[in-house]
């Protein structure tokens, strides 16, 4: 066990160092061609948001073992994950799981609390997917990969596989969006997720897939890049270089809601109402 813990900490590692060299190539790459991709001060916050959302993680990480695991003695089936059709399966069940989750957080205020710190970012690019918000597991974030668990699929190999999902989604940030041709179609690209940052009114709600976008065009979310240039960041505006106040706006705007709720209609309106 405890060299399995040194080779994920020297893989965090090595990560961490590629990550580093792809932000600094990204940005020097920005200034070359004259159009600077970088704020200094808001990628410093997001810096500081990303190692309060780490620790937070770390810190929710067994009671959503816990949960999994729980949920997991209930399965119906027994997955071999050693077969290519489960992986296969599993893939689609996380994308499927993923799709729903992302749309519901842009569509109830407790979901957006977390959620729209990762919009609060004015400048897309690398750095900008390390802008995760703060206490996800606290908003059910688990119950939506549930299902998958549920059915058969063990929790490390659903936390995998969406671990996998989100590392796709790293280079969705890019700040250029180059053309991918037929892959546009099913895959989820740059420009299809500018689109999904973007505050223009034509953009909003929109691209919710991780690594696929065959959801949003089922599902009727798809917007495809516009001739119109992009604005990012939330409608509402609000602090993108203050971590403190980008990370814990969300929650405090519900606790406000939720103070000043006479019954429980209004509480729920608070809770999940449209952010």
């Amino acid at each position: 066990m405890e060299s399995l813990f040194q080779a994920r900490g020297a893989a965090g590692g090595w990560g961490a160092a590629l990550v580093l060299v792809l932000i600094l190539g990204e940005a020097g790459l920005a200034r070359w061609r004259g159009r600077p991709a970088y704020d200094l001060g808001e990628t410093a916050a997001t810096v500081v948001i990303a190692a309060g959302q780490r620790l937070l993680a770390a810190a929710t990480a067994p009671l959503l073992f816990l949960i999994l695991g729980e949920l997991y003695r209930y399965r119906l089936f027994a997955v071999d994950m050693a077969s290519p059709l489960a992986l296969v399966a599993l893939f689609l069940g996380v994308e499927f799981c993923y799709y729903w989750h992302h749309r519901a957080m842009h569509r109830f205020r407790l979901l957006w609390a977390v959620h729209g710190v990762h919009h609060s970012s004015t400048r897309l690019n690398l750095s900008a997917a390390f802008r995760l918000g703060w206490g996800g597991q606290a908003t059910g974030a688990a119950l939506f990969y549930a299902p998958l668990v549920l059915l058969g699929f063990p929790p490390l190999a659903v936390l995998a596989m969406l671990g996998a999902n989100l590392f796709y989604q790293l280079f969705l940030h890019a700040s250029v969006m180059p053309n991918l041709g037929p892959l546009e179609a099913v895959l989820n690209t740059p420009r299809h997720h500018h689109v999904h940052h973007a505050v223009n009114p034509v953009c909003m709600d929109r691209n919710f897939g991780g690594a696929l976008i065959v959801f949003d065009r089922l599902f009727g979310t798809f917007q495809a890049l516009p001739a119109e240039p992009l604005r990012y960041g939330t409608v509402a505006g609000g602090p993108s270089r203050n971590p403190f106040k980008a990370a814990l706006r969300g929650w405090l705007d519900v606790g406000r809601r939720l103070a000043a709720a006479r019954g429980l209609r209004a509480a729920g309106a608070a809770l999940f109402g449209r952010p």
